[in-house]
């Protein structure tokens, strides 16, 4: 017995230590490749598809602020008060699935964990999940702060068959680069993202039309002064 605590032990430790490296090593070092996107290849492979993923990394400064208040506006409106676990919102997303059930669960994850899901673990609405999901929130928050976990969850963060992170997507989408998209165009980016491989921002449904004005106009309030990304950067797309 105290064989197998001793295993168990150097197990999770083991796991610990290797979440706290990896994690710093990508406060500095780019994700060459998350783990959806492995995800997604395999199941290309599997169907006999080549797989075809485009993304490109750009630094936030080189995001339209439009996008970056669209995106808060949509997905975690406290982004900048929680410490990556909003408990309100999972308690609501709680009480909404066990009230309504069904498929369209809500997840109630912030954009922190939603980015921690995207880099480091794998889609799914299991309660282990949520709870690897919950440990790696409280680490990005601890060792990368509000700036470079929103910087990683706009470069990585699936928005389409195939696309990944905004600069491919505002190609994609609008023919523009990220730096050029508009307040329009970033509340259409951000409406889709619960379900970027059936809804299409450049041709959107009534539903996403309708939900891209929610966005917009609740877009409209969110500051992003805390970023350091200049005040003349701040301003531009009020």
């Amino acid at each position: 017995m105290r064989r197998v605590l001793a295993w168990i032990f150097r197990l999770v430790l083991g796991l610990v230590v290797g979440s706290v490296v990896l994690v710093v090593l990508f406060r500095v070092v780019r994700p060459p490749m998350t783990s959806l996107m492995l995800i997604r290849t395999g199941e290309a492979l599997a169907a006999g598809r080549p797989p075809a993923m485009t993304h490109d990394w750009i630094a936030l400064a080189d995001v339209s602020p439009a996008v970056l208040r669209a995106v808060i506006a949509a997905e975690d409106a406290r982004f900048f008060e929680h410490a990556g676990i909003d408990l309100d919102a999972l308690w609501r997303a709680y009480a909404y699935n066990e009230r309504h059930g069904g498929r369209e669960l809500r997840g109630g994850s912030t954009i922190t964990m939603q980015c921690a899901r995207n880099v480091f673990l794998w889609p799914g609405r299991t309660y282990v999940r949520k709870a690897f999901e919950a440990y790696f929130a409280v680490l990005l928050e601890l060792l990368w702060g509000k700036r470079r976990i929103l910087e990683v969850y706009v470069n990585v963060v699936e928005w389409g068959n195939g696309v990944y992170g905004v600069a491919a997507a505002a190609r994609r989408a609008f023919g523009v680069p990220a730096s050029s998209l508009t307040a329009e165009q970033a509340a259409l980016l951000a409406a889709v993202l619960p379900n970027p491989r059936r809804w299409n921002p450049a041709a959107p449904t009534r539903y996403v039309v309708g939900r891209a004005a929610q966005i917009r106009a609740r877009a409209a309030s969110v500051r992003l002064d805390g970023l350091g990304l200049g005040e003349e950067i701040v301003r531009s797309s009020r």
